[in-house]
C-alpha cells in the first residue's frame, strides 16, 4: 500500500500509469505484483477447467485477470479469476464487470496473502460476491468459502487429493491435483 491521506477512485484509476497492475480497496490503492510462473500456471489451469464445465452448461461466463471489477467509485480490484451467471449478466460492461460476480478466485502469493485473506475478503462479503475461492500454491489445497448472513464461512478446505465442489455452480468437479 502506498502512504498516502488521499482516497483514489475510479477516475484516478483509469489514468495510472501503464505497464502496472493496481487495485483500489476503500480509497486506498494497492500495487498489484506481476505473477509467477507457478500462479500463471494454476491459474491458466481452474480458468480452462471452470470456463469448459460452464461453457458446456451455458450458466454464464468466466473471466480471468487483468479485468477491472469495479464494486464502487473506491473499490476495483482486479481478481485472477471470476465467474458471472446468466443471471447476473447485467453486470458485464464493455470495459469492466460493474458489480459483484457470483464468485471470485484468487491464487495466494507470498506478497498478496493478507491482502487476499482479509482485505478483499471483507470487501467481497460487504459486496455479496455469493462464493469465493482462495487457491493456495504451496499448501496446494483451495479453501472454498460461502456468503452467509454474517460474512464469509468455509464451506471446505479441499487438499490435492480431493475433488473441488462448489455450492453455487451445481455438479461441477474438479480434482485438486489437476490444478496444482
Amino acid at each position: 500500500m502506498l502512504n498516502t491521506n488521499l482516497k483514489f477512485t475510479y477516475e484516478d484509476y483509469v489514468h495510472m500509469p501503464e505497464g502496472k497492475r493496481y487495485e483500489i480497496v476503500e480509497g486506498e490503492i494497492y500495487m498489484v505484483p506481476v505473477p509467477t510462473t507457478t500462479h500463471q500456471r494454476i491459474s491458466r489451469k481452474l480458468e480452462e477447467m471452470l470456463s469448459r464445465f460452464v461453457e458446456e452448461r451455458k450458466l454464464g461466463e468466466v473471466f480471468d485477470a487483468p479485468i477491472d471489477v469495479v464494486f464502487s467509485e473506491t473499490d476495483i480490484v482486479q481478481p485472477d479469476i471470476i465467474f458471472i451467471s446468466n443471471e447476473n449478466k447485467n453486470i458485464i460492461k464493455e470495459e469492466n464487470i460493474k458489480g459483484a460476480p457470483d464468485l471470485i478466485i484468487e491464487i495466494l502469493s507470498p506478497s498478496g496473502a493478507q491482502r487476499d485473506k482479509i482485505i478483499k475478503k471483507k470487501l467481497y462479503a460487504r459486496n455479496g460476491v455469493k462464493e469465493y475461492w482462495l487457491a493456495e500454491p504451496q499448501k496446494k489445497t483451495i479453501e472454498a468459502l460461502v456468503l452467509e448472513k454474517r460474512g464469509y464461512e468455509t464451506f471446505k478446505v479441499f487438499s490435492d487429493k480431493e475433488v473441488l465442489t462448489s455450492r453455487l455452480i451445481k455438479g461441477l468437479q474438479i480434482p485438486v491435483e489437476n490444478i496444482f
